[in-house]
């Protein structure tokens, strides 16, 4: 098969550089827009779902324009891999950070003052520094890109003080094009990212956020060892995230799921580098491993088959949800998106933002998120219709949710919500769900009588129901704005101006009723189930170039998917192509990749058809 170069027009740079350093045929969607807009010099804000490939929208355009693109990232080891494979990829890219010594750091600047350097990754703290901005003040900058752009934003979720001096770069830097890129934005944050970074002449470009091949479900936390495990074992052999709240939960997590025969490993920011690397590559390169993780596992992470994503614990908000479950399903075929979800978790989340230290208005607009989060976990609509509407797109519904696919029942709840109500009021507003359903169902516990609260008249008032069945209502009456958590974390619940207009009985409560395990039994929906399929590939082959991927990637000591990405490993096998012209087309392989591995991967890929089957 020969190599797909010479169908690239020989007009368009930015599509040659695609093919030739990056090995792919076309754009995805969205992508070439930006490119162009930067390339005629206009400063743009793209808001691209997790997945859409957005390093490439400043890549291409930076090897286009020569000169010096300064790349600005938060994270210390998301700019070393970054780094890593625009080097193996042929691209001279550098990084400057706290985590090289000097003798490395000197280095790199002395490639970047002689030329040599078209990309240079540095943390906001670094570039904004008079020193750094003075000396590459005289440099030829030809394009600045802010990667994690929504930490420019004080109304987003993930603030960062250290990004609110980046706004000071279009003066600085007067005739530079730069570009802001984040996979979760709402509009409120979009308008805060244009006015502070750009003073609102931006052009945005915001794609499509829906990912429908991702089945959404959300389950009342009832026994979440055993909810988990029953989930990650419907999914035997697929490889899956699973993200806990706290760094101690995961060990924890990880430990229990490989006691039951699960293969998990542990991922979070108290770990050693070594230790975070090679349960990387272990989750990358081996099949049915399940990453047990904080928060800290998952930027620039590109592993496409990804069957799952399982959230333990409340996410902090509905852009923090989406970003991470759309680590899941990128290959295009059936996966799910499944949180479990309680009330101790609406207490913690609140808790953080109190102790968050923030101004009182970041805080009013922190809690506002949280509520919407909520709503979205207690919703009995279509998850996905209220998901894109949250980023303001409109959506039918969508038939792949747990919501769609086996719709929760609803019922009157007045009465219920009243007995709710006056034990609550009866208890002084101070205690927690727990107290509360004790009281309803008569429980003479130590609290119950040293307080008194067996007199109360609501005492043996709820015998109608079972625990789980009042725990439900409580969760959807604070759900509802009905009632209010204690912020400051001691648990006690409060009547909000809505919940007492409902014990006037002046508004309705309607609630969802649940169902045990409901959102765990709805099935893919026909079209996934062929999506699904593996069709003819050899899964054997596809093991050996993922294990030669792992040898290449030890010895050159980066991650394994700064080699090849899941997606060329598996073109790769489909393709089984027998000398370098073949493998030239191979989606991924640039001219680069193909001097330095091309002949390798051939070897094994010739060595494997040549063995003996059986």
């Amino acid at each position: 098969m020969q190599a797909s170069t010479a169908s690239v027009p020989a007009g368009d740079p930015k599509r040659r550089v695609l093919k030739d350093v990056f090995g792919f045929d076309d754009f995805r969607p969205g992508q070439a827009a930006v490119m162009e807009a930067l390339l005629a010099g206009r400063h743009v804000l793209a808001v691209m779902p997790t997945g859409a490939g957005k390093s490439l929208c400043y890549q291409v355009p930076a090897l286009v324009l020569g000169g010096l693109t300064i790349v600005v990232s938060p994270l210390v080891a998301l700019m070393q891999d970054q780094v890593a494979a625009l080097r193996l990829a042929g691209v001279a890219a550098d990084t400057i950070n706290s985590s090289l010594d000097r003798d490395a750091n000197v280095a790199a600047w002395r490639r970047v003052a002689a030329g040599q350097t078209r990309l240079l990754y540095l943390a906001p703290e670094r570039l904004m520094t008079t020193r750094m901005l003075e000396a590459l003040a005289r440099l030829d900058i030809s394009l600045i890109a802010i990667d994690e752009a929504h930490c420019i934003s004080q109304w987003g979720p993930a603030f960062r003080r250290e990004y609110e001096e980046l706004s000071r770069l279009r003066d600085i830097f007067p005739d530079v094009p730069i570009i802001a890129l984040t996979a979760t934005a709402d509009e409120t944050t979009r308008t805060d990212i244009a006015a502070q970074m750009f003073a609102g002449s931006v052009e945005t470009l915001v794609l499509g956020f829906d990912r429908p091949n991702i089945k959404l479900g959300i389950e009342a936390k009832q026994n979440s060892k055993r909810q988990l495990l029953d989930f990650v074992q419907r999914h035997a052999g697929r490889s899956g995230i699973v993200y806990c709240l706290s760094r101690k939960k995961t060990e924890e997590t990880a430990a229990f799921l490989e006691g039951n025969g699960v293969r998990a490993l542990p991922y979070h920011a108290g770990m050693s580098k070594e230790a975070r690397e090679a349960n990387q590559n272990s989750f990358m390169t081996l099949s049915g491993v399940v990453m047990v993780a904080t928060i800290a596992f998952g930027m620039g992470i590109d592993k496409p088959d990804v069957a799952y994503v399982f959230h333990t614990d409340l996410p902090g908000s509905l852009e923090a949800y989406y970003q991470e479950i759309g680590r899941a399903g990128r290959d295009g075929r059936a996966a799910e998106a499944h949180m479990l979800f309680g009330l101790g978790d609406i207490r913690m989340r609140r808790l953080f933002i109190e102790d968050e230290g923030a101004p009182a208005e970041h805080k009013r607009r922190a809690h506002g998120r949280l509520d919407t989060l909520i709503g979205y976990c207690e919703t009995a609509e279509c998850r996905r219709r209220v998901l894109l509407g949250y980023f303001g797109e409109d959506a039918s519904s969508c038939g792949n949710c747990d919501n769609c696919l086996e719709q929760a029942p609803r019922a009157d709840g007045g009465a219920e919500a009243r007995l709710i109500l006056a034990a609550i009021a009866e208890s002084g507003e101070r205690f927690g769900a727990a107290h509360v359903i004790d009281i309803l169902l008569g429980h003479e516990t130590e609290k119950i009588l040293a307080r008194g609260h067996h007199r109360l008249a609501s005492f043996r008032g709820g015998l109608a129901h079972k625990k789980d069945m009042w725990l439900s209502l409580i969760r959807q009456l604070v759900a509802g704005g009905f009632l209010m958590p204690d912020p400051s974390g001691h648990g006690g619940l409060a009547i909000a101006e809505k919940g007492h207009a409902l014990g006037r009985d002046e508004i309705p409560f309607q609630y969802r009723v649940e169902t045990r395990h409901r959102a765990s039994r709805g099935k893919l929906r026909p079209a996934q189930h062929a999506a699904a399929g593996t069709q003819d590939l050899d899964t054997a082959l596809l093991a050996t170039l993922k294990a030669v991927r792992l040898r290449l990637a030890r010895e050159r000591q980066v991650p394994a998917f700064v080699i090849f990405s899941d997606r060329t490993l598996i073109d790769m096998a489909e393709r089984c192509p027998r000398d370098l012209d073949a493998f030239a087309a191979v989606n991924g392989v640039g001219a680069a990749k193909l001097r330095e591995f091309g002949q390798i991967f051939l070897s094994a890929i010739a060595a494997h058809q040549s063995a003996p089957s059986g």
